[in-house]
């Protein structure tokens, strides 16, 4: 099977991309907007640009034309944090996925606590065990489609103590975080098998 992309519908094109870009991290995002509403959203558009400056990803889809409440309160605070979504959350994060209107405050819906972080003014998931606290870096426009890429500085990390460093490096232990990732529809990827390969001697 070929396809050229440019023939494809957008929904087609959502279809492909979500089923071959796997797994992918989830941006479990909480952000407080000038009134002091807190909103908590997942996106698995995320990723890690650089470590120096420490930068993610995160693209965000419209609704009906429409700013998500995420993005609108990225923009007008500049503050938010990531929250790491973990296996034991993910019903929560699921529950917070919902089409709601700005007034829904996804912590309680969801039954989550919230703290305040400290670099940022932002709330975060308190019982995360990985959370990133970030401020705003650089918005890019996709023209022509519906999603916004934000570029975010990490200002500050917090791990919880049960989520341990490998000795030596600091390499936070993923069997003890747990992640989980996003298939297509309504699949998800928990870690699984973690093999080990060394890179070939030069």
């Amino acid at each position: 099977m070929i396809w050229d992309t440019a023939a494809l519908g957008g929904r087609e094109r959502y279809q492909l991309l979500t089923s071959l870009v796997v797994p992918r991290p989830i941006a479990w995002v909480s952000t407080r907007s000038p009134e002091g509403r807190r909103n908590l959203a997942p996106f698995s558009y995320f990723g890690a640009v650089a470590a120096t400056p420490f930068l993610v990803s995160i693209s965000i889809g419209s609704r009906a034309g429409v700013e998500k409440d995420t993005l609108r309160n990225i923009r007008q605070t500049g503050a938010f944090c990531v929250n790491v979504v973990t296996e034991p959350q993910m019903a929560q994060m699921n529950e917070t996925g919902g089409e709601y209107g700005p007034n829904v405050d996804e912590f309680e819906r969801a039954g989550l606590a919230s703290a305040d972080a400290d670099s940022v003014d932002a709330p975060y998931v308190a019982d995360c065990p990985a959370v990133l606290e970030c401020r705003l870096f650089k918005v890019v426009e996709l023209e022509g489609g519906p999603n916004t890429m934000v570029i975010c500085e990490v200002l500050r990390l917090r791990l919880s103590d049960a989520v341990p460093l490998a000795p030596g490096p600091r390499y936070a232990d993923a069997a003890a975080l747990r992640p989980d990732g996003r298939l297509w529809g309504d699949l998800y990827a928990p870690l699984g098998d973690t093999p080990a390969l060394k890179r070939p001697a030069v």
